[in-house]
C-alpha cells in the first residue's frame, strides 16, 4: 500500500484494514513459520514461559534458523526447561559453551541459564519477576526496568548485557516485547498463550522491528524516523487509539502487512 495514500486513510478505514489483517495473521497457520512454536510443544506453565522467553532472547536474524536453534537449545535441556534448571547440577552444562546464534555465545547461554535458575529458585519464576516490575508503578516500563535488574544480578560478564535490552539506552526492546506479548495476551485464536493474569494486555507495548515500523510509517501511525524506545511508546499510543483494550494484536496486523505482503 503506497504512503501517501495510507497516510491519508479514514480513522474508520484504518481501523478496518488493520483489524482485518489482525485476524488475517492471528490464527495456528501463523505458528509454523514463528519462533513462537518453541514454546508451543510444552504443556506445563513454566516450560512454557523458559522456552518462550529463550527462544524469544535469539530471535533475530532468519526464522528458520531462530527456530533450529531454539529447538537445539531446548533438545540440550532434554527437552524439560524447568527440570533441567532445578535438578541438573551446573557441572553438567558443560555441553552449552558450544552454542552458538549469531552474537549470542556459550558464555551467554550458560549465564541465561544461571540467571533463570536463580529466579526460579529465588524469585518465584519469571511471571512473578515481571508481575512485580509491573506494579512498581503499573506499567510494562517498570516490568522491564525490573527484570533486567534482577536478571543480572547474577555474576555475569558485560558482554551479555547486549542480549537484554535496556530501554533506558533507548532500546526498542523488540523480544521482550514480543515475548510479554506471548505470556500476556489472551484471545481465543491459538497463537498466544494468555497465562499471566496480572498484567493487563491493554498495557502492553508492540514489538517493533523492521517490518512493524516500515509498516506502521506507511500508514501515518508512525512518524519518529528511528525504530527505538520513543517509537514504541509513540506506536503503541497510536494503536490505542483503535482498540484501547487490545493495542498489540495489531503486531500480528503490521508485522503480516510487512513481511508477507
Amino acid at each position: 500500500m503506497g504512503g501517501s495514500k495510507a497516510k491519508n486513510m479514514h480513522f474508520q478505514d484504518l481501523k478496518e484494514l488493520l483489524d482485518q489483517k489482525a485476524a488475517q495473521y492471528n490464527q495456528p497457520a501463523f505458528i509454523e513459520t514463528d519462533p513462537i512454536q518453541i514454546p508451543r510443544q510444552f504443556a506445563h506453565k513454566e516450560n512454557i514461559e523458559i522456552a518462550g522467553f529463550l527462544a524469544a532472547t535469539i530471535a533475530w536474524g532468519q526464522r528458520p534458523t531462530i527456530i533450529k536453534n531454539a529447538f537445539r537449545l531446548m533438545k540440550m535441556m532434554d527437552d524439560k526447561p524447568l527440570d533441567f534448571l532445578l535438578s541438573t547440577d551446573e557441572t553438567e552444562w558443560g555441553h552449552f559453551i558450544d552454542f552458538k546464534h549469531r552474537t549470542f555465545n556459550g558464555v551467554d547461554c550458560l549465564f541465561f541459564l544461571r540467571s533463570l535458575k536463580n529466579i526460579y529458585q529465588h524469585h518465584g519464576g519469571l511471571e512473578a519477576v515481571f508481575t512485580q516490575g509491573y506494579q512498581l508503578d503499573h506499567s510494562v516500563v517498570s516490568a522491564l526496568r525490573y527484570f533486567r535488574q534482577i536478571f543480572f544480578e547474577v555474576e555475569h560478564e558485560n558482554r551479555s548485557q547486549k542480549h537484554v535490552s535496556n530501554i533506558d539506552k533507548g532500546a526498542s526492546a523488540k523480544r521482550l516485547n514480543m515475548y510479554l506479548r506471548w505470556m500476556v495476551r489472551k484471545d481465543d485464536r491459538g497463537v498466544d498463550f494468555g497465562l499471566w493474569a496480572d498484567i493487563p494486555m491493554s498495557d502492553l507495548l508492540l514489538p517493533l522491528d523492521v517490518h512493524t515500523g516500515r509498516q506502521a510509517r506507511q500508514l501515518g501511525l508512525l512518524y519518529r524516523k528511528q525504530d527505538d524506545w520513543k517509537a514504541v511508546l509513540e506506536l503503541t499510543e497510536k494503536l490505542r487509539c483503535l482498540d484501547a483494550d487490545d493495542p498489540v494484536k495489531y503486531d500480528f496486523a503490521l508485522f503480516g502487512m510487512g513481511a508477507f505482503e
